[in-house]
């Protein structure tokens, strides 16, 4: 049988190209399904006006849902555990909106700023994981590097309360997801993943994280209180 075969330097067998469209198929269409989910939860939370958890309950649950979905990856209850983590982040997300609403006499225009913000960049991303024939293979541990040390710059963050430190944070996150959307995409064409939950967690993830740091730039620089 005729197959084309993708090759990177982190894959060892070839891969079928039937194969690969399949899980992008599945990631794409779990993908959706995910968002709309946790969409629908965080218009739970702004109309019941949740308070904000907490940052310690956020990573707590954020990390321990993460580590659920990866440990059933490979089984029917993964899709169970995806749900429920995209739910929870969902929840979260609900009441960082509601704060822009509230804080800023043009919030709804922020949030709309950065939802369009968001679209815009994943498209553009996807769209040259789909169509380049680089490999991107190579940013794999530039951005894991980079990730952590935002992150942990973040935390450092809610100790200081650094308004210069925060934007910082938001404006490397944007780069680094919008490179995690990228990489990620491609790794699903040229057979680096195959795991189509894992994919969408990762993609769910950065859109999420794209979002979140959008609305932050954008209340800093165009915010009227």
């Amino acid at each position: 049988m005729n197959q084309t075969q993708y090759r990177t330097g982190a894959i060892q067998q070839p891969v079928p190209a039937v194969a690969m469209n399949k899980v992008l198929r599945n990631t794409y269409a779990l993908l959706s399904m995910t968002l709309l989910f946790s969409a629908v939860m965080a218009g739970v939370a702004m109309a019941l006006n949740w308070p904000y958890p907490g940052p310690m309950i956020v990573l707590v649950g954020y990390f321990g849902l993460l580590f659920l979905t990866t440990k059933l990856r490979n089984s029917a209850w993964g899709l169970l555990a995806i749900f429920a983590l995209t739910g929870f982040m969902g929840v979260t997300l609900g009441p960082i909106i509601n704060m822009y609403l509230y804080r800023f006499g043009n919030g709804s225009e922020i949030v709309m700023m950065a939802l369009g913000g968001t679209g815009v960049i994943f498209l553009a991303m996807s769209g040259l994981a789909l169509t380049s024939k680089r490999d991107f293979s190579f940013m794999g541990k530039f951005l894991f590097i980079g990730i952590l040390v935002a992150f942990l710059a973040g935390i450092g963050n809610l100790f200081f309360n650094l308004p210069a430190l925060g934007l910082a944070v938001s404006s490397m996150f944007v780069l680094l997801m919008a490179g995690l959307i990228l990489y990620q995409t491609q790794q699903i064409i040229r057979g680096g993943e195959t795991n189509y939950i894992m994919a969408t967690v990762t993609l769910f993830v950065s859109l999420f994280n794209l979002f979140t740091s959008l609305l932050h730039i954008l209340g800093f620089a165009f915010g009227d209180d």
